[in-house]
């Protein structure tokens, strides 16, 4: 029998019985579908959080003013001292791979403005922390350090605190708002970034100048934290040492090793939060393919029946010269033609999933190699779990087979 022949019988065999055959598939419908949304929808997320992650800056170090401790065999993070702007300038003179740097100083506030008022996030930072955070203008301008000397009360809005604040954010630029007791002028508006690492709402801050933050919001000379911009991703690795051993050096401390402060890689959280996501993407795909082997056993369960129930046709065909491997390549060729039906429904389903999930706002993003795989994985298991229904047809004896009513 030839591949053409083999094919027109399959078929013609399949759509005889087209609602038993679609009931057969169903398995295999359910489980490819599965797979490729459970791992779109893993993909989508991972690249949700690591474009949240870039926005803060791909090349960015923080600096955080927290101890490592050892207790019961568990590191833990305790507070230490805060940094001090000496730490900030000392680090800005000597750090040869920095870009920017800025020390920040953060604290949450009631701010009043002319159509309203809110609780906002309130930090003070000079002019390279939108370097190094990469944050942009969309009108106005941000304070230089002019501003931060002189301790100017400026103010630059995210656009969620400016609507607000005043409804329209473009009626925010140049008006006067209070934070706490003080006023401050609106000179900037910021570009939208929308939502951040952790579902925060990053057009919901206020950036004033960091000695005015210190000076007349918190009365206070301490640093929260610093943030520093490396020139080159290659360098980062070498740029958190250097940071490690200068502030160590500002702070008194003798081994760096034992530092009290703690710096944050941006590249190695974007590779944890990635690897992350990939292992619960990997999990939820595994449980979605369990349906993958259900709908083969459902398959071997049909074709058996089908065997039984074609016991006398099967006889016929060998009595007219019909070989034993013309038997098994039609059954096989029938299990591996249901589970490739059942595949292809599988990813049409999945597509139709995926992009109601998109409109709907569920980020999610389909991989061609996935869908490729699932589609050979449907062919492996109609393989697999059709052979032994076709083995057992292609045993049949001929005339036990036509005597069989």
């Amino acid at each position: 029998m030839n591949p053409i022949q083999l094919l027109q019988t399959c078929l013609r065999s399949i759509f005889r019985n087209r609602m038993r055959s679609l009931l057969t598939s169903l398995g295999i419908i359910i489980g490819v579908g599965s797979v490729i949304i459970m791992v779109a929808l893993g993909e989508g997320s991972r690249r949700v959080i690591e474009d949240a992650i870039t926005d803060m800056g791909t090349n960015l170090l923080q600096v955080v003013p927290v101890r490592r401790v050892n207790r019961a065999g568990q590191q833990v993070f305790m507070r230490a001292n805060a940094f001090t702007l000496r730490d900030v300038d000392k680090l800005r003179e000597e750090s040869s791979f920095a870009m920017a740097i800025s020390g920040v100083v953060s604290s949450s506030f009631n701010v009043i403005g002319r159509e309203g008022n809110a609780q906002v996030q309130v930090m003070g930072v000079e002019p390279d922390f939108r370097i190094a955070r990469n944050f942009r203008i969309s009108s106005g301008v941000f304070f230089d350090y002019e501003d931060l000397v002189f301790r100017n009360r400026v103010a630059v809005l995210g656009r969620t605190t400016a609507r607000n604040l005043f409804g329209d954010p473009e009626d925010a630029l140049y008006q006067q708002i209070r934070i706490g007791t003080n006023h401050f002028i609106v000179i900037g508006l910021l570009e939208p970034r929308g939502g951040g690492f952790g579902g925060v709402d990053q057009d919901d801050i206020i950036f004033i100048p960091l000695d005015t933050a210190m000076t007349r919001l918190n009365n206070s000379r301490n640093v929260n934290m610093i943030v520093m911009s490396v020139i080159d991703q290659q360098f980062m690795t070498a740029a958190e040492n250097e940071t490690r051993m200068i502030l160590a050096e500002s702070r008194g401390v003798a081994d760096p090793a034992n530092a009290d402060f703690d710096i944050m890689n941006q590249a190695d959280i974007i590779d944890m939060a990635s690897a992350t996501s990939r292992t619960l993407t990997t999990l939820l795909a595994a449980i979605a393919g369990v349906s993958l082997l259900v709908g083969g056993i459902g398959i071997m369960n049909i074709m058996l029946v089908s065997v039984t129930e074609r016991t006398r046709e099967i006889g016929i065909r060998m009595a007219v010269g019909g070989r034993k491997r013309d038997i098994l390549f039609q059954f096989l060729a029938e299990s591996v033609i249901l589970s490739l039906m059942g595949g292809l429904l599988g990813i049409g389903l999945a597509f139709l999933v995926s992009h109601t999930l998109s409109y709907m706002g569920v980020p999610t993003a389909i991989s061609p190699l996935v869908v490729a795989g699932s589609a050979m994985f449907a062919a492996i298991v109609g393989v697999v779990f059709g052979y032994y229904p076709a083995l057992k047809a292609a045993r049949l004896y001929p005339i036990d087979a036509l005597r069989y009513e």
